[in-house]
């Protein structure tokens, strides 16, 4: 019987998936950021910037944050061949899929039952990461294609056409769940509102009365006060109100029979009635509402204008995003950073932020953006439509290296850049152990229940060490150990301790993942040639481990 058929995307590579290590985030104090002092009670410190390789750090970030993360902007290199500083941005269409599913599918495991991803594109890839957003996400979940006018003008030296637009694909979670916040009103919007009549209760603006739905009672004549009939509503369409509701609001002067007094009546919607004037979210930005590349390389000069950003957004751009997809202390990823835009809108906005950025104008740019912006010393972009005045902070943190590297041997052992406590955290977080020390129990290192923990040594436990442990767990908690060796066999282990499973390291996790894969970004110019191996279909990747290339094979294991 053939395999049944789907409709998908296909590419080169496909099912080559990578087997991700998930790193432990080291923090470094002395690229962390924090205002001085509190600004305001919502002050918001704890954020995250980190720096490293975007797919290993949205890894590092699944265990904590599954399901926590309320909106993701990225803003990924439009595989337009471009030639950038700071982004290889010339990649071929496969390798280009291939390494945003990869990206996509960790995001939607991030995201909250409620949240939304939002994703800039151009044409180049705009079509084929729609399809491929439908495949990870649900065609049903697609929300929205907006498009955003980026540029000023015309460019008359463009082969074909102009190019005045960059796409936004908006993608939610769960769109039975997800809903979008109203937007604040234009300007233009506002200067609708008028007052041509002198009303007390203010300026407003005249809606019609008609409409195309059946209403039993809205097929009267109308006599307007400057004595003219009419007789009925447009052709096709009905009154919207009966006519005892069009006298009472006559009454009342609140509907505009045009300056004779002999005009179609129109009902008069008072702008002090409104509140705040908001409407649907529109798929057109145009550059008036939302800024263009000129505004975002203004923002981005202010920050660093001997090395400027070459594809910064506008931050007015990022604010609409965040105004539709969130609400204060919400937490906001993204992790192609950039220039840090999302991070400074997001802390303007006061939302809670992670970014990711392995560039290293992680240092030159984004963090003397951000650190202008809790000083309170940016006062351009959206600082003064969202009235900043500075505060809160960043933890900076960069990704561990591998757990595991090979020896002059050829065998895979623990890196040496692994102090104890780095070395509890990776285990901890491979076995999905929350890595929590215990002041008070040495062998607590993690937990994965209230009574279920976690101890890493690398010593060799003898019997003696293993009947320590087991007297201090008890018969109501349980424990995994691991450790370099032990003197026990499995068997025994399991007769003597049931609360107890110990296993060798790194033995235990050689398995897992790919070891000393440190770069899966979207540069893959210095990339070889992939060599077919025997009993390996081409593109497969490599990673898995012969525990016999290790120092601890034990034969009696095999």
């Amino acid at each position: 019987m053939s395999k049944k058929q789907r409709l998908e995307l296909t590419w080169i590579g496909k099912d080559a998936r990578p087997k991700l290590e998930p790193r432990v985030l080291l923090e470094d104090p002395a690229r962390s950021h924090h205002a001085a002092q509190r600004v305001t009670d919502h002050d918001i410190f704890d954020n995250r910037l980190i720096f490293g390789d975007n797919l290993l750090a949205l890894k590092a970030l699944e265990q904590e944050f599954s399901g926590k993360v309320k909106c993701v902007f990225i803003d990924p290199p439009y595989n337009t061949g471009s030639a950038f500083t700071h982004y290889d941005d010339g990649l071929e269409h496969s390798i280009w899929l291939g390494l945003m599913r990869d990206r996509l599918e960790l995001i939607r495991r991030l995201l909250s039952a409620d949240g939304s991803l939002w994703i800039t594109i151009d044409d180049n890839e705009a079509h084929y990461l729609k399809v491929l957003c439908d495949e990870v996400f649900g065609r049903r979940n697609f929300i929205a294609s907006a498009v955003w006018q980026k540029v000023l003008s015309v460019k008359n030296s463009a082969r074909h056409f102009s190019v005045d637009h960059d796409y936004i694909l908006v993608y939610a979670q769960d769109a039975d769940k997800w809903v979008p916040n109203r937007v604040p009103a234009s300007d233009k919007q506002r200067a609708a509102y008028k007052n041509p009549d002198s009303d007390p209760r203010g300026a407003w603006q005249s809606v019609s009365l008609s409409a195309r739905n059946y209403y039993s009672k809205g097929t009267y004549a109308i006599a307007t006060p400057g004595g003219r009939v009419i007789e009925g509503p447009p052709a096709g369409r009905y009154w919207s109100i009966s006519e005892e509701s069009l006298r009472e609001l006559s009454r009342e002067n609140r509907i505009w029979w045009g300056k004779d007094g002999d005009g179609v009546p129109r009902r008069k919607v008072f702008l002090s009635e409104q509140g705040e004037l908001t409407k649907v979210p529109q798929t057109l930005w145009f550059f008036d509402d939302v800024g263009h590349t000129q505004d975002a390389k203004k923002e981005a000069i202010a920050f660093n204008a001997e090395s400027v950003f070459p594809t910064p957004k506008p931050e007015r751009l990022m604010q609409r995003v965040l105004e539709i997809a969130s609400n204060a202390g919400d937490l906001i990823l993204d992790s192609f950073a950039g220039s840090g835009t999302t991070g400074a809108v997001a802390h303007k906005m006061g939302r809670r932020w992670i970014m990711v950025e392995l560039g290293e104008h992680c240092h030159t740019h984004v963090i003397p953006r951000l650190k202008k912006v809790i000083d309170g010393d940016d006062h351009g972009g959206v600082s003064e439509s969202n009235d900043w005045k500075g505060g809160g902070g960043f933890r900076y943190y960069r990704l561990a290296p591998s757990l595991l590297q090979q020896d002059r041997f050829g065998q895979w052992v623990i890196n040496r850049e692994y102090n104890a406590e780095m070395l509890a955290a990776a285990v901890a977080k491979l076995e999905g152990f929350t890595y929590a020390p215990s002041a008070d129990a040495y062998w607590q290192h993690g937990h994965s229940t209230e009574t279920d923990f976690i101890y890493v040594t690398t010593q060799t436990l003898s019997a003696e060490a293993l009947q320590a442990l087991s007297d201090e767990v008890g018969p109501k908690r349980t424990l995994l150990v691991c450790c370099g060796a032990f003197r026990l066999s499995a068997e025994a282990i399991a007769n003597r301790f049931p609360n107890l499973t110990v296993k060798k390291i790194p033995k235990m996790v050689l398995q897992k993942c790919e070891w000393g894969h440190d770069d899966y970004s979207l540069n893959v110019e210095n990339l070889p040639q992939a060599r077919q191996e025997a009993g390996r279909p081409a593109g497969a990747r490599a990673g898995k481990v012969d525990a016999r290339q290790t120092g601890l094979f034990d034969p009696a294991d095999s």
